[in-house]
């Protein structure tokens, strides 16, 4: 009986795992993304220490949503989102959660010839910042550029220019 019912959850578990989750379409903007790795220097070059962020992209809830999950310097800072499709808003939203002491919520607007544009709200301390605007796209070589800029006690400052290359051996990692 043991064997039969260690038989039956191994063939269950095998089905359940091998059907592939179908992306909402609706997600589009997020799918060139999904299923890579990403990585980027955040530092300027010939910086004394170098910052290097990493980004993973999944398909999350039966493709009903996208996950991403992110590092800074092996976790030293990281966060996960979870994107998907607001019904009311007709937009995607998101919520992002930091190891840092604070969340965001916002939405992505599609840009004319590809990529997107966020702006998202941030709960909690995040020193004075209330407010991030960024815009995103996979360029024709395939790298990710990522521009973004901060509300910061009332006023928008320039934040990080960042060229993202996918790396299959990076690793997103948080520290316990």
């Amino acid at each position: 009986m043991k064997k039969t019912c260690s038989l039956l959850f191994v063939c269950a578990l095998a089905a359940a795992t091998g059907v592939a989750a179908e992306p909402d379409p609706r997600l589009a903007p997020l799918l060139p993304l999904v299923g890579k790795t990403w990585r980027g220097t955040l530092s300027a070059p010939g910086a004394a220490k170098a910052i290097v962020d990493v980004h993973r992209f999944d398909l999350a809830v039966g493709g009903r949503a996208v996950r991403s999950s992110h590092s800074v310097n092996d976790g030293e800072y990281g966060g996960e989102t979870l994107f998907t499709w607001d019904e009311e808003k007709k937009t995607i939203v998101y919520t992002y959660v930091t190891n840092g002491g604070f969340y965001t919520t916002g939405t992505l607007a599609v840009e004319a010839g590809g990529g997107f544009k966020s702006l998202e709200t941030v709960h909690g301390s995040a020193g004075g910042v209330s407010q991030v605007e960024a815009t995103s796209q996979v360029l024709p070589d395939g790298r990710l550029h990522v521009k973004s800029r901060h509300l910061k006690d009332g006023q928008w400052v320039e934040g990080r220019e960042v060229y993202y290359a996918v790396d299959a051996s990076a690793v997103v990692r948080f520290k316990d």
